[in-house]
């Protein structure tokens, strides 16, 4: 008897290594595996040689799968497979549609649950350095999407704005001029911000500036998506990291 079943589950921010144990146990499990593009490939090496592997992602504007297809690939493969397991980077719950699949799939009798992940909004500042709340810096911090349903700017950038809070803008690279507007209508072009792409893995780069400048850098660095914008006093807050995790990754890759 084939128990249909989907399992949501986060991948992290791109580090391999950055991903939960119980993750793991499930991609093992799997039947079928759907997953994104900003999954690190290296995580599909845990799933069966019997596994079904499909990629549902998007690559620089090109679908693989409308929504609408993934919700029924879900329900059909999870009726005739078994169990489906949704990977998707960072976790399935920030800006990631787990939700939306797992209600889409509970009046066909599948079976739903999700494993998090770590989210690249805390993760990427992270590695380098950037403390999104620090006492006398930020108490607070907001996570918005740079690009809502209908391919406009966020309203809520427009409210970060005129706080003190750290803010943090996921798929936002090809909004920035319209953010750097906004934050100079507050008054802030001298306000600190780093631009974060392939965070956590061996492509990554980054530039940091102000919002007067940070055009220029993201040109002359040629910082592209996918990456992470962080604005806010944190980011002249940065910390210098001896590098203990490129050195753990290190030991692990010569044992």
């Amino acid at each position: 008897m084939i128990t249909p079943r989907l399992t949501i589950v986060g991948a992290g921010p791109g580090d391999p290594e950055l991903i939960t144990i119980k993750a793991i146990k499930v991609i093992k499990s799997a039947n079928v595996i759907l997953y994104d593009a900003l999954v690190n490939d290296v995580l599909l090496e845990y799933a069966s040689p019997k596994a079904e592997q499909i990629f549902v992602g998007k690559r620089k504007g090109c679908y693989a799968y409308q929504q609408e297809q993934i919700n029924e690939l879900i329900v059909n493969r999870a009726l005739s497979s078994g169990h489906v397991v949704r990977l998707k980077g960072g976790d399935p719950f920030i800006f990631g549609r787990g939700a939306e699949e797992i209600e889409y799939v509970r009046p066909y009798g599948i079976l739903a649950n999700v494993v998090p992940g770590i989210s690249s909004s805390a993760a990427v500042p992270a590695y380098q350095g950037i403390p999104l709340t620090k006492r006398g810096a930020s108490e607070s911090f907001w996570v918005i999407t740079g690009t809502t349903k209908s391919h406009q700017i966020s309203g809520d950038v427009a409210l970060a704005a005129k706080s003190t809070a750290t803010v943090v803008i996921l798929m936002g690279m090809g909004k920035l001029s319209e953010i750097v507007k906004i934050f100079s209508l507050e008054g802030k072009q001298g306000m600190a911000i780093a631009i974060i792409q392939n965070g956590t893995t061996k492509d990554e780069k980054f530039g940091i500036g102000t919002i007067r400048n940070i055009e220029e850098i993201v040109e002359n660095k040629q910082l592209s998506s996918p990456a992470i914008i962080i604005i806010g006093e944190v980011v002249k807050e940065r910390v210098e990291l001896d590098a203990v995790c490129k050195e753990v990754m290190i030991t692990t890759a010569l044992a």
